[in-house]
C-alpha cells in the first residue's frame, strides 16, 4: 500500500476530514489533500508528525507492512490495529463487506479481530446503535443467545442474536418491530458466522 492510501485510510479511521487533520498537525488542507493524490512527498518533519499523531510506526505509515502490531501509548496502554470490514445492518440485511478496509486502534486487552460499524436500529435493545463500531472475535462457535456477526449466502452481513436449533437458525433483533429472520436449507444457501460481539467503540475507556 502507498502513503498516500496509508495516510487515507488512517485519517478515515478517525473520522477526521482533512481540514480537521491539517489543522491538528499546523497545516494546510490542501498538504494533506495532495499527500492523499500522490502528488506531494511529506517531508521527514512532517511524516515524524503524522506518525505520532496516529500512534503508528514509520514503516505501517509509509504502506511497508500492513502488520497489525500493538503500539505503546504515551499512558503505556497497548494498542492493536484492526480491519474495519464495512458495514453489519442492524435491520434488513442490506449491506455487505465489499468495501475499502481501513484500520481501527483498539487496546490490546481485547481480544478481537476486526470490526464492523452498525447501520441500522434493530439492536438497540442491547444498546447497539446506528453507527456504533463494534468490536468482533473470529469464531464460528457461537452459544444461542450470543450476539453474532453473521454472512448471509456470501454478500449480506448483519448483527443479530443468534439460535440454532437443528438445521435451523434464527437470527433475533433486540427491537419488537422487527420479526426473527428465519434460515433453514431451503432458503438460505449459505449462513457463515463471522464472529462474535465483543466491545463497542464507545466503552472502551
Amino acid at each position: 500500500m502507498e502513503f498516500s492510501n496509508r495516510l487515507k485510510e488512517l485519517r478515515s479511521s478517525r473520522n477526521l476530514s482533512q481540514d480537521d487533520l491539517a489543522k491538528n498537525l499546523g497545516l494546510g488542507k490542501s498538504s494533506i489533500s495532495m499527500y492523499e493524490k500522490g502528488k506531494r512527498k511529506p517531508s521527514f518533519e512532517v511524516l515524524e508528525a503524522l506518525a505520532d499523531f496516529f500512534n503508528v510506526d514509520m514503516d505501517y505509515l509509509l504502506g511497508k507492512t500492513n502488520k497489525t502490531t500493538l503500539i505503546p501509548t504515551s499512558q503505556g496502554t497497548q494498542l492493536k490495529r484492526v480491519p474495519m470490514l464495512g458495514y453489519a445492518a442492524a435491520g434488513k440485511p442490506l449491506e455487505n463487506l465489499n468495501q475499502d478496509v481501513y484500520y481501527v486502534d483498539v487496546a490490546g486487552k481485547y481480544n478481537v479481530d476486526f470490526c464492523v460499524t452498525v447501520s441500522g436500529d434493530s439492536m438497540i435493545g442491547a444498546h447497539i446503535y446506528n453507527g456504533d463500531i463494534v468490536f468482533i472475535k473470529k469464531t464460528n462457535q457461537v452459544v444461542n443467545g450470543q450476539i453474532a456477526c453473521v454472512q448471509i449466502d456470501r454478500e449480506k452481513v448483519c448483527l443479530k442474536r443468534f439460535y440454532k436449533t437443528g438445521d435451523m437458525v434464527q437470527l433475533v433483533s433486540e427491537n419488537p418491530k422487527y420479526p426473527p429472520m428465519i434460515f433453514t436449507k431451503d432458503n438460505c444457501e449459505c449462513l457463515q458466522v463471522l464472529g462474535i460481539a465483543v466491545i463497542k467503540q464507545s466503552e472502551i475507556h
